[in-house]
């Protein structure tokens, strides 16, 4: 025996046909469970690997897939990141992920070098709602996927969650808590979510004439919470801080703390997305859970339908999000009212 492990000696080890064996591997064609069992025992045992150059001149796909998010740092990205390799590693794909730094000209890089790879297919979250290069020149020749983002001028398939209702739910339920002046902290300005969420913080405080609120500008870090409440002298004066993701919260949170000011007796603190550490965090955040690994990974499901029916699907899918109650927020009384 050579070697190299082929197909062939897979089959032969195995006492079934070459063609039984590609179809394990390739999953092109059903097998009998417990042929496929015995299979891909021995594909273990002889230790082989596919020769992915080969199949690729053959089929004309690499099996590989290219995913770009904007930071790799943000663990919202890293569940997004898992719910997506997930799906695609039980489907024999490759993910290849890329980190843009929230930089478009880094976008554009990335998209050409995964072009160079010959991926099938790309899942894409943007530093911003547009990308020309993507849009102009490489969403009709290749398969592409939005995970958490949608391009308004693009007819392209997206899957996100529901940021402005979400937004909205939160927002009334601190309403009905008695909170009646905010600070909201914005994340990116050019992402579609910290728009929705902004919009609706603004719908909100339109409906229930809301006289006493401001909107501060920043990016989705620790570092933006943190400066942004010192800026605004820790919030006094104001009952609530809502903020565009719970990085931002964990940052005011803890101004707050080394400020002297009590969360949530003093301020009540919100966040969104409900990251692994916001139940663990003090006190344990209130959120809006977004269903990150579902998006990741029914966005993986949308594009390997594309690629495998070789046809373009130009819709989008929309979950719903849920509001979680911790011990950041609070009911409000006069007496817990902070003062001017």
């Amino acid at each position: 025996m050579s070697d190299k492990i082929t197909i062939k000696d897979i089959a032969k080890k195995s006492g079934v046909s070459i063609s039984t064996v590609s179809r394990v591997i390739n999953k092109t064609y059903p097998v009998r469970k417990e042929v496929a069992e015995k299979v891909q025992q021995t594909i273990q045992e002889l230790n082989y690997t596919p020769d992915l150059m080969a199949k690729s001149l053959k089929t004309g796909k690499t099996s590989t897939i290219g995913l770009i998010i904007p930071d790799i740092s943000n663990p919202f990205f890293a569940s997004l990141v898992k719910g997506a390799e997930s799906y695609l590693s039980k489907k024999g794909y490759t993910l290849i992920i890329c980190n843009s730094n929230q930089d478009m000209k880094e976008e554009t890089r990335l998209i050409n070098i995964l072009l160079s790879k010959k991926i099938d297919g790309l899942l894409f979250t943007g530093s911003a709602n547009h990308n020309k290069f993507l849009q102009e020149k490489v969403i009709d020749m290749l398969p592409v996927v939005f995970m958490d983002r949608a391009f308004v001028k693009t007819n392209g398939s997206y899957v996100l969650s529901d940021s402005y209702n979400g937004m909205l739910d939160l927002l009334n339920y601190m309403y009905g808590a008695n909170h009646r002046s905010y600070i909201y902290i914005s994340g990116n300005k050019d992402t579609l979510s910290a728009g929705e969420r902004t919009k609706a913080f603004s719908d909100f405080v339109k409906e229930k004439k809301i006289e006493k609120y401001r909107i501060y500008q920043a990016q989705y870090d620790y570092e933006s919470g943190y400066k942004a409440i010192k800026a605004m002298d820790c919030g006094k004066g104001y009952d609530a801080v809502i903020c565009g993701n719970d990085l931002i919260a964990y940052g005011v949170i803890e101004a707050l703390k080394n400020s002297g000011v009590n969360v949530p007796y003093n301020i009540s603190v919100t966040g969104y997305d409900d990251i692994m550490f916001s139940r663990m965090f003090s006190p344990s955040l209130t959120t809006v859970r977004q269903p990150i690994y579902d998006i990741g990974s029914k966005s993986a499901e949308k594009l390997l339908k594309i690629i495998e029916n070789n046809k373009k699907i130009k819709n989008g899918i929309i979950l719903k999000n849920e509001l979680v109650i911790r011990e950041s927020t609070m009911i409000r009384s006069d007496c817990s009212r902070q003062k001017d």
